[in-house]
């Protein structure tokens, strides 16, 4: 039938059918060849015609029914409407969020919680055995045992692995254009520092993460949020207005999966957006944390490979995609490099000597492709499996963005819901989630929750999402 190598013939047959469910010519409900015609119809093995629906059933697109078949069980066109864009923001404002953040991860590690507030991937999605395999080698191979401090910009081969990281997006980075961080909050929060001034206004997608704004908070910072579409990301026109009105000293977005629209720029608009901030001499503070976890076949490109004059600075992270305890981030600071290294030596001096020993050795074994293979592929199936819950249980008026990487969902309620009241009756049934109130400085969004779909698939989970749902119709 095809060319393609036997191994992948079923992905092959599994998608072709997987885009006639997203056209709509299969729809809720149709019945699919059985396995034997399919088997038949595309000249393949049985065994290929079973892999192919098995790989479909387990991203929630399809379901088998006893002595029935195989039945398409969700579509795109069966979900519920896009959230809108917000309106633009009218003055530059300080930021105080911190008793609602507060309030929602006051118990994180709760076993008890079925905690869709959390935006990382659940344990069990992380290569946990490998890690130890590095910790240990890590340590043996060490002559200090890892106990000495490591240099302030950073282990010299981890470094060189993000460096390498950057040929997925096309750039070519070398170890020296690197300095390893404390997580993805100190990249930003040395970064900031390295280019703006107490009192100084910033420009940021609204929503988003709700840590950039205690980050702001802590530096004396304001804040001027611009209307961000829930697909294609913060609105450039917007964006050239505020410049004008508000004096915006530095721009941060994250344009590749925001958190929590899961929004992802286009490539042509990240190239108009570094041409904009060259223009005014505008630093970008692009954190592009979320960047490998893409559901599509090619990884979107970031801001940093259009950047000609180093105003750009770059920040990622291991935390969403390999080790969150880790605490290992990264900053490509551009122009930018000289302020950011004093900047660390001055408040945490080295980041942990044997975490990033260890993940350099995880990526120097050419470990962590194949793990960012399979937890796309599982985070993708269950964004699938969760849209397609929320669109049974919830209420008809609810709209919810349809993300093409990262973790969350974000979910707008009617005009007159109120999300944090939500949050709280959620929590004594034993469900966290993330009221949109905590992601913007001036209290908006508060019909709008965030929903992560890092927990596997699960019976507890969907229970937990259709308590949701009920709970919302009482809102």
């Amino acid at each position: 039938m095809r060319s393609a190598p036997p191994e992948h013939l079923y992905l092959e047959v599994a998608d072709r059918i997987e885009q006639l469910i997203e056209k709509q010519s299969l729809k809720v409900g149709d019945r699919l060849l059985s396995v034997r015609s399919l088997s038949k119809e595309q000249g393949i093995s049985l065994s290929t015609a079973f892999q192919a629906y098995y790989h479909l059933e387990s991203k929630g697109l399809v379901e088998a029914r006893p002595q029935s078949g195989y039945y398409v069980k969700y579509s795109p066109g069966h979900t519920l409407d896009v959230p809108q864009c917000c309106d633009p923001a009218e003055r530059a404002v300080p930021v105080t969020i911190d008793e609602m953040i507060s309030s929602v991860y006051n118990d994180l590690r709760s076993d008890k919680l079925i905690n869709f507030s959390l935006g990382a991937p659940a344990p069990s999605l992380l290569p946990a055995a490998k890690l130890n395999k590095a910790v240990s080698q890590a340590l043996r191979e060490a002559p200090d045992s890892c106990l000495n401090y490591e240099h302030v910009q950073g282990n010299g081969e981890l470094r060189k692995q993000i460096a390498r990281q950057s040929f997925n997006w096309g750039g070519t980075l070398g170890a020296d254009d690197v300095v390893v961080t404390a997580g993805c909050m100190e990249a930003l929060s040395l970064s900031l520092k390295a280019v703006t001034r107490p009192g100084d206004a910033v420009a940021i997608e609204s929503p988003t993460y709700f840590g950039i704004y205690q980050v702001m908070e802590s530096l004396g910072l304001k804040v001027v949020e611009i209307p961000t579409d829930p697909h294609t990301g913060v609105d450039l026109g917007q964006l050239e207005h505020a410049i004008r009105k508000f004096n915006i000293k530095a721009c941060l977005f994250v344009c590749n999966f925001n958190n929590p629209l899961g929004s992802c720029l286009p490539d042509e608009k990240k190239k108009q957006l570094v041409e904009l901030i060259t223009r005014k001499n505008i630093p970008l503070i692009e954190d592009d944390i979320y960047g490998e976890l893409y559901f599509g076949k090619t990884r979107p490109r970031t801001c940093k490979l259009y950047d000609t004059e180093g105003l750009v600075i770059q920040c990622g992270s291991f935390s969403k995609s390999l080790a969150p305890g880790y605490r290992i981030g990264w900053v490509i600071p551009g122009r930018y490099k000289e302020q950011i290294i004093r900047l660390k030596r001055m408040n945490t001096v080295s980041t942990n000597t044997l975490a990033q020993s260890a993940i350099a050795l995880f990526l120097a074994n050419g470990r962590y492709e194949l793990h960012l293979r399979h937890l796309r592929r599982a985070l993708h199936t269950q964004s699938l499996r969760y849209i397609e819950a929320i669109s049974r249980y919830f209420p008809e008026e609810t709209r919810l963005t349809r993300p093409q990487g990262g973790f969350a969902l974000w979910v707008e309620l009617d005009r007159g819901a109120d999300s944090y009241a939500l949050h709280k009756r959620a929590l004594k049934q034993g469900i966290g989630i993330a009221p949109g109130q905590i992601f913007s400085s001036q209290g908006k969004f508060a019909n709008c929750f965030r929903l992560s779909f890092g927990l596997p698939w699960s019976t507890r989970v969907e229970h937990g999402l259709k308590i949701l749902g009920d709970l919302a119709r009482k809102s």
